[in-house]
């Protein structure tokens, strides 16, 4: 036999997770040179050595043929994978949007009990055979489905089938802790020998099929994960995946690329794909297929037609929308509130301030979250600001009490703060939490802050409220209050606490948000915990919006309009479009990013006019 030629290109890994690394053979320094000038990402570290960007590769491997001795290249193996693999989906995905039957290959609904096999017990609708079948037509997917059509079940059964096939071995799962318990259970109830399920320690079992992982620790356990993922045929399964959404500029964004060669197929599931927008999705589907995911989100939506971006890109996502569960529809509306005289005199003054130092915080994104937590606490509730946030707040909402030099007309009205009438925020939550008692509906009340939370605790006293929050040291038990006790009319959390994986649809029908920010995804899956399959058909199901009129209230309403409006349409669903049109009926009683600082800025530059 013939020994292999020596290679005058080897094309690898870099030292980055979303870079690749060509290294040319003795004498072909000047065709590297020439090669580099093809892609727009290139970076010459020598006369033999070039770095490129994954994704700008995997788009232009065509690039390649104009090497002087193409079949002396030599790929890292799983680099090479990639390649095949998005380059294969690709065709798949160009060949569905021809028209006319089904493709050779394709899975089609009645095909599903056969390539499960006999391992696989439990019930799937149809919808759910529906997307099984799309997302086994591909090798690698995106479940876009709304909470409570039964992702994990579909994960799960498309997990089985490849693994029936013998085409997948192990299953990592990575995802929130409020996951697990669903996959847990699910992995009984369905597989007549359930697999071999663990919560990631170290050193990992090697007899377990299945892994779950929260994202705050993959980062530090990438090595051991991949060569566990690499040591068999395996699959990579983001849950709740939007929270990777920054792609490699994120910690969690990062570990995921990281991982994800290392993987035979991956699947992303989350019901809101793009709560920032376009980036959001093409960091999403650039995780599934490298290079091709992000290209074609791009070409998609370049020419500002949505309606056709969405019917170019529905076949790379599987996606069930309320409407096909058959949910009877939600009745959405905002309430505009006016700030008592001495609350609007602070809010102005606390404008004053933070718009004469717009120009310098303008580029530093944390100075201006900074801004929008103290901006958010003063169209709440003054009184907010001079205690600051606990240390039961996400990371990026924390902040000391505002610091205001005696003398300023700021630190005048807040010597004053304690002799405030009560916000108008909390007399409006205690009229509707009050109302909806007297008809025997309980309340669940959503606010960032967990000092709101205490005083509304206070506030609703007489309806024996259940908190839950990141400093609640039982939260199962005040959830199970909250289910079981009739006195019990009320439950306050954060949509950082208990935003996903608790469903409390059965319980509730009714909830008042005191305050939003900017993030649409959280938004979207606070709602869901009341509004989700399982409903009866004459549930009315109602969202009450606080927002205090001339505030910041009204620039984040608009903002997660403009968000809503762009996921409802990408995603062909009226349903989430029609959440970015909030009625406005009248009173009873930071997730930033580019745009959203634009917004904010145009807020306080609005002040100094």
């Amino acid at each position: 036999m013939a020994d292999s030629p020596t290679p005058t290109l080897k094309i690898e890994f870099g030292d980055a997770v979303t870079t690749a690394r060509l290294r040319a053979g003795r004498g072909y320094e000047d065709d590297l040179r020439r090669l580099a000038l093809r892609f727009g990402s290139s970076v010459q570290r020598s006369p033999s050595t070039m770095d490129v960007n994954i994704d700008d590769l995997l788009t232009n491997l065509v690039a390649l043929a104009t090497w002087p001795a193409t079949m002396s290249v030599a790929w890292d193996p799983q680099l090479a994978a990639l390649a095949s693999d998005s380059a294969a989906d690709a065709q798949t995905v160009a060949r569905r949007l021809e028209p006319g039957d089904a493709l050779p290959g394709e899975v089609q609904l009645g095909d599903i009990p056969g390539v499960l096999g006999p391992n696989w017990t439990g019930n799937l609708t149809d919808f759910q055979r529906r997307d099984i079948a799309k997302l086994l037509s591909m090798r690698h997917g995106a479940n876009f489905s709304v909470p409570g059509a039964g992702k994990t079940r579909v994960a799960l059964a498309v997990f089985e089938a490849l693994r029936y096939a013998g085409k997948a071995q192990r299953l990592l799962i990575v995802g929130p802790k409020s996951c697990y318990d669903a996959w847990r259970d699910e992995n009984q109830l369905c597989l007549a020998e359930p697999l071999r399920m663990d919560v990631f320690t170290r050193p990992i079992d090697p007899a377990v099929d299945a892994l779950i992982v929260n994202y705050e620790r993959i980062d530090g356990a990438v090595n051991e994960l991949g060569a566990w993922l690499a040591d068999r045929p395996s699959m990579l399964l983001l849950d709740e995946a939007h929270r990777m959404k920054l792609g490699a500029e994120g910690t969690y964004g990062a570990a995921c690329l990281a991982l994800a060669p290392r993987a035979r197929h991956r699947l992303i599931l989350t019901g809101t794909p793009a709560p920032n927008g376009v980036k959001d999705l093409q960091n999403l589907l650039s995780f599934v297929w490298p290079g091709y995911g992000r290209q074609k989100v791009i070409q998609a939506v370049a020419g500002g037609d949505l309606a056709q971006a969405s019917r170019v890109l529905k076949p790379l996502f599987s996606r069930t929308t309320k409407a096909e569960l058959g949910l009877p529809p939600v009745t959405t509306s905002i309430r505009p509130l006016k700030m008592p005289p001495l609350h609007e005199e602070i809010y102005e003054a606390l404008l004053g301030r933070f718009s004469a130092r717009i120009a310098d915080a303008a580029d530093d994104l944390p100075a201006m979250g900074k801004i929008v937590v103290y901006m958010l606490m003063a169209a709440t509730s003054p009184a907010l600001l001079s205690v600051g946030t606990t240390r039961y707040e996400p990371l990026m909402y924390q902040v000391p009490p505002l610091s205001v030099p005696d003398g300023t007309p700021l630190s005048e009205l807040m010597r004053d703060l304690p002799s405030y009438e009560m916000s108008p925020k909390y007399q409006e939550t205690l009229a509707i939490v009050a109302a909806n008692a007297s008809q025997g509906r309980k309340t669940l009340v959503w606010s960032t802050f967990v000092r709101s939370l205490n005083t509304l605790r206070e506030v609703l006293r007489e309806f024996e409220p259940a908190v839950v929050h990141g400093g609640t040291e039982d939260r199962d038990a005040e959830i199970m209050r909250f289910r079981a006790d009739p006195s019990c009319a009320v439950l306050l959390s954060n949509p950082a606490t208990l935003g996903e994986g608790i469903s409390l649809h059965h319980e509730c029908h009714d909830a008042v948000y005191v305050d939003r920010d900017f993030a649409a995804g959280r938004f979207l899956q606070s709602l869901d915990r009341i509004h989700r399959l399982g409903l009866a058909p004459d549930t009315e199901t109602r969202i009450t919006v606080l927002a205090t009129e001339g505030t910041i209230d009204e620039v984040v309403e608009q903002r997660l309009s403009d968000k809503l409006k762009f996921m409802g349409r990408i995603l062909d669903d009226p349903a989430v479009q029609r959440l970015a049109d909030l009625e406005e009926e009248p009173s009873t009683g930071a997730g930033l990013d580019d745009r959203d600082l634009q917004a904010l800025m145009g807020h306080l530059r609005a002040y100094t006019a």
